[in-house]
């Protein structure tokens, strides 16, 4: 969440970052000012009339002290009729800070200056390719046909059993799963990243610090009953362990790494692009988080898309990285990377991980701040990454390693699927 007070100092840059974005309500950002501007009044009058109170209330003990009980009478009677005016205005000045708040969570991050303006994906800068893309023999299959031949993936039990977009992994296919993920947290850990398992649902409170409420709140599924959510990813509860916490400059960085289902509604997903594990309602996900001091996190940033693009590469995936452009960044970030492997059997690129750097948005909200080398308690900043999502990188090796004797399996995974092929 932005502070006012970043809004007030230059609220024309502000807009024009919003812009870059493609935000459809500059104006909100002048209201924001003109009700932090009624808070503040109400504030100062609050503190005025409080003072008026005190001061009058020692003048009454003068008196008692002299003997003029006449005087410190009238100053009683005047000490309780400004007393009756401070409700009415606490009142009003929770009314604004109210008021303030809802508007000030209706406003997207604002995007770093390399960031360029941008409606849509079509616009995304390409910042570079690696990998071979395979020559597939005559045969070749997209995974979705793949899966049932070798008996990998069942998606029509899935359906079965809860819906679509839920399917049930089988034999090698629930191995390889378990594989991935396993290679992906050790891959992490290696990096230094401390290993968390979180849990799956989250509280309102947890989901509004980390920017899914209100913004993504139709995406997530709800228990009604307890008043949870299922996690869209494991972001949300990871970095909900900072919500409310001072950490001293020597415990920076935080880094944590983690597993987890992820939940998403996906909400309006329909054709030829969410066939097979394209898009999914239930899939997995190795994330990774840092809490950074604000100094370093474009460094940080920097680093954690390297860690990603080392990853894919060792999966020997052809891939290419894009820096997202404002219309296409996600309601927290202020910069993002996604990577995108390239599904030779489907002929697209299909976004396999996002990289982000929140700066200070997600640690406002959460209250996440450090104690400085002065002693100074500022903001950290946050920033993640998928390291990596299944679905869509289970299709890619699928499909660029198929072969007509089989599914090859990368080196460095035969350790963890313990064989170098399927089928």
């Amino acid at each position: 969440m932005l502070q006012a007070s970043v809004l007030r100092q230059n609220s024309a840059w502000v807009k024009e970052r919003l812009a870059v974005r493609n935000f459809k309500q500059p104006g909100l950002v002048d209201s924001i000012i003109e009700t932090d501007d009624e808070r503040k009044r109400l504030q100062a009058e609050f503190d005025n009339i409080q003072a008026r109170i005190n001061s009058t209330s020692k003048d009454i003990g003068k008196w008692m002290a002299q003997g003029n009980k006449e005087q410190a009478e009238s100053l009683k009677t005047e000490v309780a009729d400004l007393k009756t005016q401070l409700e009415p205005l606490k009142e009003k000045m929770l009314l604004a800070e109210k008021k303030l708040q809802d508007e000030l969570v209706l406003l997207p991050n604002l995007p770093n200056e390399k960031v360029v303006a941008g409606k849509s994906g079509e616009e995304n800068v390409v910042v570079r390719e690696g990998g071979v893309t395979p020559p597939l023999h005559e045969k070749a299959l997209p995974h979705w046909e793949l899966t049932t031949k070798y008996k990998l993936i069942d998606f029509e039990l899935g359906t079965k059993i809860t819906g679509s977009g839920f399917p049930v992994y089988t034999g090698k296919g629930a191995r390889l799963q378990r594989a991935l993920i396993e290679y992906f947290l050790n891959y992490n850990a290696e990096a230094g990243y401390t290993e968390i398992i979180p849990p799956f649902m989250v509280n309102a409170d947890s989901a509004y610090a980390t920017g899914q409420l209100p913004d993504k709140e139709g995406q997530m599924y709800f228990v009604n009953e307890d008043q949870f959510y299922l996690i869209p990813t494991s972001e949300v509860p990871v970095t909900n362990i900072y919500r409310d916490v001072i950490l001293k400059q020597s415990e920076l960085p935080v880094k944590m790494t983690a597993y987890s289902p992820c939940f998403r509604r996906e909400a309006g997903s329909y054709g030829k692009d969410v066939r097979g594990l394209n898009r999914l309602h239930q899939f997995e996900k190795v994330e990774i988080i840092q809490i950074v001091k604000p100094v370093e996190s474009y460094d940080v940033l920097e680093e954690m898309v390297n860690h990603v693009e080392k990853l894919v590469q060792s999966l020997e995936l052809p891939y290419r990285i894009l820096r997202l452009c404002g219309g296409d960044m996600g309601f927290t970030s202020a910069m993002t990377y996604d990577f995108e492997v390239y599904s030779a059997a489907q002929e697209r690129w299909l976004e396999v991980s996002s990289v982000s750097n929140f700066e200070s948005f997600q640690t406002n909200r959460l209250k996440c701040r450090y104690k400085d080398e002065n002693g100074k308690t500022q903001l950290a900043h946050s920033l993640n990454g998928s390291s990596l999502a299944l679905p869509r990188i289970v299709a890619c090796l699928l499909e660029n390693h198929q072969t007509e004797n089989g599914i090859k399996i990368p080196a460095a995974l035969q350790p963890y699927f313990r064989d170098n092929k399927i089928g």
